[in-house]
């Protein structure tokens, strides 16, 4: 049982339609919030708005009124909330915390990816095209995943010092979810495998923030025959609204919820009832992706 009642929330990127892969994880996050009773929450994260597609916020919210994943309280808008990030970027900088840096994706890319610290006793101050990057501890972090399990990472060896902020001044995407859940009070993150490696990063932010860790779920990714998972990139198909219930089951199935053949043929409604009522975590399989075909 949660010490404090339960928050969770789902928060599409309005870079496309919704598509399979993206119901599988809201259905997951709507039925543990529900099944304990919680409160399911809905943000748009909506920062990097060259990538926000026109009408895609309005298609996803419809979406998951069909299919009766209904949220509570009103929406909140990531773009609505840059002053917040701001101000957290403000502290850190003063603090020492953080620091600018100019270092371009190609010199990064020498290193493997791996952010060697080239900007952190630069002194550097504010431009226009510096990112903001927060230092990182030497000492590993781990949590245990609710599905997953034990989960550990040196932040320091394997992503170095981590950018809060872009060289093109968009706030980045590890800062903001921290900052919303918090400000929210989210008590429960239940999300795709995909952002499974991103977990440690957050932590961090969490410690430096001051803040109580939510628990953590992440669902495998449903992943196309060729390997790709089913992303807006690849223009994986949106949903179609007049096959709710067929789409419903499939992806109940594919979270092997397994519902009885009695409600072959039920509505949506009907579907859900019993789904949040029978949702067993530890029936999904604990891997990193589901192929879409064996649904």
């Amino acid at each position: 049982m949660h010490a404090q009642p339960y928050v969770g929330r789902f928060a599409p990127t309005p870079s496309g339609h919704l598509h399979f892969g993206s119901l599988v994880a809201a259905l997951a996050s709507f039925l543990d919030a529900r099944h304990q009773r919680g409160v399911w929450l809905v943000r748009v994260e909506d920062l990097d708005q060259p990538r926000v597609v026109s009408g895609a916020t309005e298609h996803i919210l419809r979406t998951l009124e069909c299919y009766g994943l209904e949220w509570d309280g009103e929406i909140v808008y990531q773009s609505q909330r840059i002053e917040r990030y701001e101000s957290i970027l403000a502290s850190w900088l003063v603090e020492g915390k953080a620091y600018h840096c100019d270092c371009s994706r190609q010199q990064i890319a020498a290193y493997g990816g791996v952010y060697p610290g080239t900007c952190a006793s630069r002194g550097l101050v504010a431009a226009g095209d510096r990112a903001i990057r927060v230092r990182v501890p030497a000492e590993p972090l781990g949590f245990v995943d609710r599905l997953q399990g034990p989960v550990s990472q040196s932040l320091q060896d394997e992503v170095g010092d981590i950018a809060v902020r872009r060289r093109d001044g968009v706030i980045a995407y590890q800062l903001a979810v921290v900052a919303d859940d918090i400000a929210q009070g989210v008590t429960d993150v239940v999300r795709g495998a995909d952002l499974l490696d991103s977990t440690p990063r957050q932590i961090w932010l969490y410690h430096l923030l001051g803040e109580a860790l939510p628990a953590y779920l992440h669902v495998p990714l449903i992943m196309r025959p060729d390997g790709e998972k089913l992303s807006k990139r690849l223009g994986s198909a949106p949903l179609e609204p007049q096959r709710t219930a067929i789409t419903l089951w499939r992806a109940l199935a594919a979270l092997r919820q397994a519902p009885p053949r009695s409600l072959h043929g039920a509505g949506v409604k009907e579907l859900l009832a019993w789904a949040i009522a029978n949702w067993r975590v530890e029936a999904i399989p604990a891997t990193a992706h589901i192929l879409e075909d064996s649904i």
